[in-house]
This record gives structure tokens, sequence and C-alpha cells, in this order.
């Protein structure tokens, strides 16, 4: 039996931009299903059950945000951004919203595909060689093997990557690490995108995990360089 192959749906109302990434990820070895637009792309994830998501920004029926919200109820797969727009606080909506990354167009099918392999490679529940069943910080309990988070008894619904993120930060309490080094942790070598998608998913961890997310007990921000996370709690 053979090795099955990593699935992709790419979700974009550009019929043209589909055919050519559906070229570019079949020669590579990938599985590609599509769609073209945001109902019928919540249907197909949910059928064809992706390990990525390509999703377009501006799609009909409803936006990329909108059906990013959606999938993120029912699925964990990387979830990579294409948008026309260069403002940075659309990239930040993006990302705050569960995007793992963001391309910006026109981009190169090569790039696209760099990433998401990038993506599949990214070192889960946060590279941590032996990952101990269960760790209680304060009110945190982070459950390695069912990779679930709980706060002061309630499960918080964390992203893949914020759970990586988490489980990164938390294996060194005490110790600082620089975006830089997050990025390769989490995010993996071959990412070369922005390091202010750490920011991002941090303030989005923050929100789901601390008491008052302005005011941080477990993550906490060491200006000029990084994070780290906390010693003591509370």
């Amino acid at each position: 039996m053979g090795i099955r192959a990593n699935r992709v749906l790419v979700v974009d109302d550009e019929r043209n931009l589909v055919n050519l990434l559906r070229g570019y990820l079949e020669r590579e070895g990938f599985e590609m299903s599509e769609a073209a637009d945001g109902p019928t792309a919540i249907e197909e994830a949910r059928r064809f059950s992706p390990e990525v998501v390509v999703l377009d920004w501006m799609l009909p029926g409803r936006d990329g945000v909108e059906v990013l919200r959606e999938l993120r109820r029912f699925t964990d797969a990387y979830v990579l951004m294409l948008t026309a727009r260069s403002e940075e606080t659309d990239r930040i909506v993006g990302l705050s919203a569960g995007a793992d990354d963001y391309v910006t167009k026109p981009f190169s099918p090569d790039e696209l595909v760099a990433r998401i392999r990038a993506m599949l490679r990214r070192p889960r529940a946060g590279d941590v060689e032996q990952d101990p069943p269960s760790e209680q910080f304060g009110g945190l309990v982070v459950d390695g093997d069912g990779r679930t988070v709980k706060v002061e008894g309630e499960e918080a619904e964390l992203t893949a990557i914020e759970f990586d993120l988490l489980r990164v930060l938390s294996s060194r309490p005490g110790f600082v690490f620089s975006r830089s080094r997050l990025l390769e942790r989490v995010w993996g070598e071959d990412y070369y995108g922005s390091d202010h998608v750490v920011d991002v998913h941090v303030a989005n961890l923050r929100r789901k995990i601390e008491p008052t997310p302005s005011a941080p007990v477990y993550v906490q921000t060491v200006r000029g360089v990084g994070y780290r996370f906390a010693r003591e709690y509370g």
C-alpha cells in the first residue's frame, strides 16, 4: 500500500490561477481539490479533509476571512491566505482569524509550493523530543499527547500553530526565544515570510490562555528580543 499524497484544497474563483496551481501541485505529488466560492469551500473541506487550504481573501458568497473562521470550527489544516491587499492591517486580520501564513498576489507558483512544503515539514507539538503527556503551569494545563489546553478547567480552542507555539515556549520556562528562533522551531527552517506572524499568533494565544491578555501572566514579552514563558504565575 503506497503512501497517501498530501491533500491541498485551493479556494479561488480565478479559473486560470486554479488550473496553474493544479499543474504545479500535482506535478509535485500533491492531491488537489478546488472550490470557487465560500460555501463550496466549507463543504469541500469537510469532504476532502485537506492538510493545507490555500484560501483567497476575495470570494463570492462568503469572503475568505468568514470561510477561515468557519474552517477553524472543524479542522486544524494549515491555511495559507492569498490576498491582493498589501496593507499590513489586512494581513493581521487574516492571521488573527486563524491563518498560518499569507502570500500577496501576484506570486510565483514555485514560491507557493515551497511555502506549502515548509508548512508540512513544520515540527509538530513544539519540536520537543519527548513531550510529557501533561504539564500544569498555575491554572494552565497543557496536554502534549491530546494536544489540548485547559485554562482554569475550561478547554481553550487553540489552532495547531498556537498549540505548537505554546509547547515551544513552555518547554523552557524563563528562556527567552527570539522571533527568528520561534519561526525556526514552529514554522520550520524553510519559512521565509515576515517574522511579524509570530507577534500576531502570540497575541491570538494570549487572548485564549491569559486571564488578562493585556497583562500576560504566562507568555511575556522581552522587548527588543522576543518572548519567554514565565517561571512563576499569578
